[in-house]
């Protein structure tokens, strides 16, 4: 597989794969996501491509198909009042196409987001996982992720 940054050409094969989380996300919690959605309009994909902030990874097999990809939010913490001065970046999404489940690519991904946090000086990579989806915290427990902090709700 080869991972390289997302660039515009590559908005619809992305697309793909956004549906695919949301109708995990929707199967999980109708009461919070929509079905048939996606997380980006073309046109907010397109803007968050360009931003330096929110690199945005692609896994490619051979043939140029999509196999997953990595949404990053990089968060500096600098002057804050209770917090530490670091650098973290945050895996806003994290997705391997249904088709090849079961075959590392979520955790060549991962890797991958690792080696790249390290070499910008990130102290740490952190992420939010719903518990409707109990085989992507079971992922992310196997790479290592410890919790940090819970979210927590009542439902009225």
């Amino acid at each position: 597989m080869r991972i390289i940054r997302a660039k515009a050409e590559h908005i619809p094969m992305i697309n793909r794969l956004l549906y695919q989380v949301l109708s995990v996300h929707h199967e999980g919690r109708p009461d919070l996501f929509k079905a048939n959605c996606k997380k980006y309009t073309d046109a907010e994909l397109k803007a968050l491509l360009r931003d330096e902030t929110r690199p945005v990874f692609i896994g490619l097999d051979d043939a140029g198909n999509l196999l997953g990809y990595v949404f990053c939010i990089l968060k500096i913490y600098h002057n804050d009042n209770i917090q530490t001065e670091r650098k973290t970046l945050y895996i806003d999404d994290l997705c391997v196409e249904t088709l090849v489940r079961g075959k590392h690519i979520g955790t060549e991904l991962y890797q991958y987001i690792l080696d790249y946090a390290r070499s910008i000086g990130c102290y740490n990579v952190t992420l939010n996982v719903w518990t409707c989806n109990p085989a992507a915290e079971a992922f992310y427990q196997a790479m290592g992720m410890k919790p940090y902090k819970t979210g927590l709700e009542t439902i009225l």
